[in-house]
């Protein structure tokens, strides 16, 4: 069975103008749709075509034989998680339990977005800036290339600072993409369900 591209929470276009369409064009109709192309090509005819993703990502996880197999598997989970973690007219605050660790662990949500955006901005070439649960601890981790957090630690939302995920619109100014993000992109509901299951 093959793996398939899933499709987009929201149309193309809905998150204008923070990320234009042709950005997620390109973003989703391009990268994503690679990384689900090539790990079908590389698993096919082996056991690993029939595992669910997350199976084979933690098979081929730390198997230098498997290499190209993790990492198009992790895009594909890292990207599917990403467009998860927007939503149109989005941003703004999270409420209820998620708002209140936020505000236990980082001193409020200014200083946590603060500290994401610098971790995020900081995070030298390719990768991903992650809210993390780790143990009822909320952090902030960032992954280079096709990393994610892995197990028990629980991914709650993440940005993808590839610059394939904003250089049509911002450039090479990362910093104002991921201000953006926080500002008018964050699905902090998607972020609730995450820190609640």
């Amino acid at each position: 069975m093959a793996f398939e591209l899933p499709p987009l929470p929201w149309a193309e276009d809905a998150l204008e103008p923070v990320t234009s369409a042709r950005t997620i064009s390109f973003h989703y109709g391009k990268h994503h749709r690679a990384y689900v192309d090539n790990l079908n090509k590389l698993v096919a005819g082996t056991d690993l075509e029939t595992r669910s993703l997350e199976q084979v990502i933690g098979v081929a996880a730390g198997d230098a034989g498997k290499v190209g197999i993790f990492n198009n598997a992790a895009q594909v989970w890292n990207h599917s998680f990403f467009w998860q973690s927007m939503k149109p007219s989005g941003g703004g605050a999270p409420s209820g339990a998620l708002a209140a660790k936020i505000d236990a662990t980082f001193g409020g949500l200014p200083a946590f977005v603060e500290q994401f955006k610098a971790a995020a901005v900081g995070r030298f070439g390719s990768g991903w800036a992650w809210l993390v649960d780790d143990g009822g601890t909320l952090k902030i981790h960032t992954t280079a290339n096709a990393e994610m957090p892995a197990p028990p630690v629980k991914p709650l939302l993440t940005c993808d600072v590839w610059e394939h995920a904003y250089y049509l619109d911002f450039q090479n100014r990362r910093p104002d993409f991921v201000q953006a993000f926080w500002d008018s992109l964050a699905n902090w509901d998607f972020a609730a369900r995450n820190f609640g299951a």
